[in-house]
């Protein structure tokens, strides 16, 4: 488990291979509730080659000297994640209360 906000991640290493590799990630929030989003790639044994980019979201609750995972959402695909991107724009765009 993670000590301090900066150490969480997504890399995860079975059996000397690095299955889930961590390019970057943005802390949207700190403190007792942390939210990250990550930018990772996973290892796909049968084409022996990392997928394409993936994202996801992930939401950290402090318990005691440990961050653990409350909530998760994966972004499931590059189209995916620029209709968010999209979205979001034209929201923080628009004026409060309209679309």
């Amino acid at each position: 488990m993670a000590e301090t906000i900066d150490d969480l991640t997504v890399n995860y290493e079975e059996d000397d291979v690095q299955l889930t590799k961590e390019l970057d990630k943005v802390i949207l929030t700190r403190g007792a509730w942390t939210t990250i989003i990550f930018r990772f790639v996973q290892w796909d044994p049968k084409k022996e080659a990392y997928s394409p980019d993936r994202y996801a979201i992930r939401r950290y609750k402090k318990s005691g000297d440990t961050y653990r995972v409350q909530s998760k959402f994966a972004i499931s695909s590059r189209d995916q994640a620029t209709k968010i991107v999209a979205a979001l724009s034209r929201w923080i765009e628009a004026p409060e209360g309209e679309a």
